[in-house]
C-alpha cells in the first residue's frame, strides 16, 4: 500500500478495539473473531436512512396510484414506498404489478401487499435479470421507481436505454449520522463498507487523522474515497484469498496478535 504516494509498511501493531461502521447484527462471524483473539468490536452505523415527506414527494409531482408498475431496489424502497402511500392516503390497486430486483426483496413485499405471483417479479442480483420480466409488460405498463437521494444510475441506465415509460421518485435520504459522542474515543481499527461511511468520516470530525488507527476497506468504490483523502488501507477485501471482510481481518490479525 502507500500513503500519500509513499510506499508504506506494515509494522501488524496488536489490535485491541476495532469499530465496524454498520449495525449490530444479531449473528455475525465477527463474535467469532472477537472471543478468538480477546477484542473489543464495537458497532455504529456511519450512515442512516430518513424518509422524505409525502409534500416533498408531491413536489416531484408524482402520485404512486397513477403507475401501474412499481420497481423496488432495496427493502429500503418497499419501506418508503407504502409510508408515502399511507401519508398520502393512496392505497395501490390490485392489479399493479411490482418488479424486484432481489427474491429477498420481494419476499419482503408480503408485508405491505397480497402476493400473487402474476403480478410480483424478482432478479437474483441485477436489473439485467429482471429485464425479460420487465421487456415483456414493457408496451402496457407505466413504471416509477422509488428511490433515495442516491438515485439508482444501473436500473435508471436500462429504463432509459431501453425505451420504457418511466419516472423515479425520491422517498428516502441517506445521510451521515451524528457520531460526536465518539470524538474522544479511538479504536484500534475502523472497519468501512461504503464511500457514504467515510463520506461521514469526515462530515462529523473534518480534522481526522489516521495516526496509528489501521483502516479495514471494504470494495473499490470505498477504497478510492479513502485515498481520495490520502489515508491508508491496512486490510482490504473483498480479495481471491479473503473474499469476506471478516476473513481479511482475521488474516491480519494472525500477525498482529500472534504470542510473541
Amino acid at each position: 500500500m502507500t500513503a500519500n504516494g509513499k510506499a508504506y509498511v506494515e509494522t501488524f501493531k496488536k489490535v485491541k478495539t476495532i469499530l465496524v461502521s454498520q449495525p449490530k447484527p444479531e449473528r455475525s462471524p465477527y463474535y467469532e473473531l472477537e472471543k478468538k483473539y480477546d477484542l473489543q468490536i464495537d458497532w455504529r452505523p456511519f450512515i442512516h436512512v430518513e424518509g422524505v415527506s409525502a409534500k416533498e414527494v408531491r413536489k416531484q409531482r408524482v402520485r404512486p396510484d397513477e403507475f401501474s408498475a412499481i420497481v423496488f431496489t432495496s427493502k429500503n424502497a418497499v419501506d418508503h414506498f407504502f409510508r408515502v402511500c399511507e401519508e398520502m392516503r393512496i392505497k395501490m390497486s390490485q392489479d399493479t404489478k411490482y418488479f424486484c430486483l432481489t427474491e429477498a426483496i420481494a419476499h419482503y413485499l408480503q408485508k405491505f401487499i397480497v402476493y400473487r405471483k402474476r403480478k410480483v417479479f424478482s432478479g437474483k442480483r441485477t436489473i439485467l435479470d429482471l429485464a425479460p420480466a420487465l421487456k415483456k409488460h414493457k408496451a402496457n405498463e407505466n413504471f416509477l421507481l422509488p428511490c433515495s437521494n442516491l438515485g439508482a444510475r444501473q436500473v435508471s441506465n436500462f429504463l432509459t436505454e431501453n425505451g420504457f415509460n418511466w419516472k423515479d421518485a425520491m422517498m428516502y435520504r441517506t445521510v451521515s449520522s451524528d457520531l460526536s459522542d465518539l470524538s474522544d474515543v479511538t479504536y484500534d481499527i475502523l472497519v468501512f463498507f461504503s464511500p457514504l461511511g467515510i463520506k461521514s468520516l469526515y462530515e462529523n470530525f473534518p480534522d481526522f487523522k489516521q495516526n496509528e488507527t489501521r483502516l479495514a476497506i471494504f470494495g473499490n468504490s470505498t477504497s478510492r474515497a479513502v485515498e481520495d483523502h490520502g489515508l491508508t488501507i491496512n486490510i482490504k477485501a473483498p480479495a481471491p484469498e479473503t473474499p469476506s471482510m471478516t476473513m481479511a481481518l482475521e488474516k491480519y490479525l494472525t500477525q498482529s496478535n500472534k504470542e510473541d
